[in-house]
């Protein structure tokens, strides 16, 4: 076997075997929402996603003041009704519901820093506080499964 291939297929293998097999092995808690909710929730989750994703793309292009608006109207506390964050949230298992609240806060604390980040130009501190935000996604679906 050629050197150059021993890297990839060792890293491969390593995460093959860390996955899990199958649902049943799967430890996170099972949340139940009724089918429209659970479309709904799905459908922001993919909505937080490209909105991380634009933000990335606004501070790789400096574009600080763009970062911070997409934050705060998408992901911040302010795009709570447009999710519809009430209706959702009793359907929602508490740990759960405090996870998704520390998401939106982190999110609306990143705004806040992005803007900071036009003058500072500090750039290592904007994407800290974006770490932050995915933070609390991370453990989210570390801890919760639809079902």
């Amino acid at each position: 076997m050629h050197k150059p291939l021993i890297a990839p297929l060792l890293f491969a293998g390593l995460l093959a075997t860390s996955m899990p097999l199958a649902a049943e092995d799967d430890s996170r808690v099972r949340v139940d929402l009724p089918a429209m909710m659970r479309s709904h929730l799905l459908g922001n989750m993919r909505d937080h996603l490209a909105a991380i994703q634009e933000i990335q793309r606004s501070l790789a292009a400096g574009e600080y003041d763009a970062a911070a608006d997409v934050a705060e109207k998408r992901l911040g506390l302010s795009s709570l009704a447009s999710h519809g964050a009430s209706h959702m949230a009793g359907f929602m298992p508490k740990g759960m519901q405090e996870t998704g609240t520390a998401m939106h806060q982190a999110a609306s604390r990143f705004a806040v820093t992005a803007q900071e980040t036009a003058v500072t130009r500090d750039l290592p501190r904007a994407l800290g506080a974006l770490s932050q935000v995915t933070e609390q996604c991370v453990a989210c679906h570390t801890a919760y499964r639809l079902k």
